[in-house]
């Protein structure tokens, strides 16, 4: 796993360059999130680790997967992945260049997990109240958690902030124990 970062990191970190000097940041993470859906299907890894799969369709098949999202840029970044055998690492170079992404943009992505669905007025004001606390653009999305019986959990980047009714009953057992 390590070793993936590892060598994500100077790809991921192209890419990003390319992208800003490009101007087309939200484009390359369409490209990378394109990509990695592609890498990830069962059918496509095993045709790309095939080695009687010539790379030129490994090319085709992954510039057609990720649609009108590969301008010449991309098309030839997935080209350098495919010839230094490297589209594996693909997940990692697209969750670093949204780090870099984020960091540049001032922003962070938020996920709120709640035992019920969040309203858009709940969500406004969750991502205010982060926006104030954490300084930064929030990118907000929320799932539903079942197991939470109520309250909510916030993750943000690094952060957890849990104000599910679960951890606060956990707690109450534990000081009563």
């Amino acid at each position: 796993m390590s070793e993936a970062i590892t060598i994500a990191r100077p790809y991921a970190l192209a890419a990003f360059e390319q992208a800003k000097r490009g101007g087309v940041l939200k484009t390359w993470s369409e490209l990378l999130e394109a990509a990695t859906a592609a890498v990830n299907d069962a059918q496509v890894a095993a045709l790309v680790s095939n080695p009687r799969v010539a790379a030129g369709q490994v090319e085709s098949l992954m510039i057609a997967l990720c649609g009108g999202k590969v301008g010449s840029d991309g098309q030839n970044f997935i080209k350098l992945l495919i010839e230094a055998h490297r589209l594996a690492v693909l997940p990692e170079i697209a969750e670093q260049f949204e780090a870099l992404r984020a960091e540049e943009e001032k922003s962070v992505d938020v996920m709120v997990s709640s035992a019920f669905d969040l309203n858009d007025a709940q969500k406004l004001k969750i991502a205010a109240a982060l926006k104030t606390k954490l300084g930064r653009e929030i990118r907000l999305s929320s799932e539903i958690n079942k197991d939470l019986l109520g309250g909510i959990v916030i993750r943000a980047g690094d952060k957890v902030i849990d104000g599910s009714a679960r951890t606060r009953l956990a707690e109450m057992a534990s000081a009563l124990a």
